[in-house]
């Protein structure tokens, strides 16, 4: 299986099929983004949990932090190819519902290769991690445990800005070179994921993919990138205006008002922030790794409706 070199457009593309993800069969696609979001909340929710109970130092949270996030790596990945699974599906019309988000978990589902797959690439992060540090972060470890023990100590309360230790020489670099870093990861992921899920790849041959696929389409996922910072802005200001109208409101009615009506929005925008990032992610793939198309050809548009696949869950 090889891999292809898109247009440098491509990523607006991939980002406006992701927007558009959903219209032909959105029981399917928003109720398994339901299903993906509040499972995703499980390990940070025992993460808050053993916070309150054990109340470790600095290191002692970031310890369990880090636990938190392999819990969630365990925990999710066979989601997230079940959810790539069932977008497969509704974009090339055949029957799907939000409950074959489980599919992975079931006997035969693959869920051993998504996990190994998730597992590998956080080992990666790890150490390209402690790489960068190495090189660029000299006393930066000592900074955050400053930074996360005023905090600890301020509680709810507001950290006095003179309080704050200055930053260490390095963090402009560090973190400069980690963003280009993490987006070369992030394509690697998206392609390497895609093809455990849906290309049926071994883990190893997945992440060469990846590797490879990401190296190929370096503009489109720059471009791509620029994008969703660019369109988080005026989104941004217009979510804040919203939920600080919502949270005016109601809160002159009852506080309790207030909580209220902010979850659901807050739970819904997340709903619909996963189906545009796994959209992203599974056009992303298709067009890297999909069947090659004739020189000019545009891929296929999705079908015109798929009313009758809309399966209640």
């Amino acid at each position: 299986m090889t891999t292809h070199a898109t247009g440098p457009l491509a990523g607006l593309t991939w980002l406006k099929r992701g927007i558009n993800l959903g219209r032909h069969n959105a029981r399917a696609v928003f109720g398994a983004a339901a299903i993906m979001m509040f499972v995703g909340l499980l390990p940070g929710v025992l993460q808050l949990i053993v916070l309150s109970i054990f109340k470790p130092d600095a290191n002692g949270a970031m310890i369990v932090a880090a636990g938190a996030n392999v819990l969630s790596i365990i925990v999710v990945s066979p989601f997230i190819g079940g959810f790539l699974r069932l977008i497969d599906a509704s974009e090339n019309a055949r029957p799907a519902s939000a409950g074959d988000i489980f599919q992975p978990l079931r006997h035969g589902g693959d869920a051993g290769r998504m996990i190994g797959f998730g597992l590998l690439m956080t080992l990666y992060y790890v150490i390209i991690g402690v790489a960068l540090l190495t090189v660029f972060g000299d006393g930066l470890w000592d900074w955050m445990t400053k930074v996360m023990s005023l905090q600890q100590a301020a509680g709810e309360t507001p950290i006095d800005p003179s309080q704050m230790p200055d930053a260490p020489e390095g963090l402009g670099r560090l973190l400069g070179l980690g963003s280009i870093l993490f987006l070369f990861l992030s394509g690697v992921y998206a392609i390497g994921f895609g093809q455990v899920a849906l290309g049926g790849r071994p883990v190893r041959n997945a992440m060469a993919d990846g590797v490879i696929g990401t190296a190929k389409n370096l503009l489109p996922i720059l471009l791509l990138a620029i994008l969703v910072v660019l369109a988080s802005i005026p989104f941004g200001l217009v979510l804040l205006l919203v939920f600080s109208i919502v949270t005016v409101v109601g809160g002159a009615i009852h506080p309790t008002l207030a909580v209220a009506l902010i979850m659901p929005l807050y739970l819904a925008l997340m709903v619909v922030l996963y189906v545009i990032m796994f959209g992203v992610m599974y056009y992303l793939w298709r067009d890297v790794c999909g069947p090659a198309l004739p020189q000019g050809e545009a891929p296929p548009p999705p079908p015109a409706s798929s009313n009758n696949h809309q399966i209640e869950l």
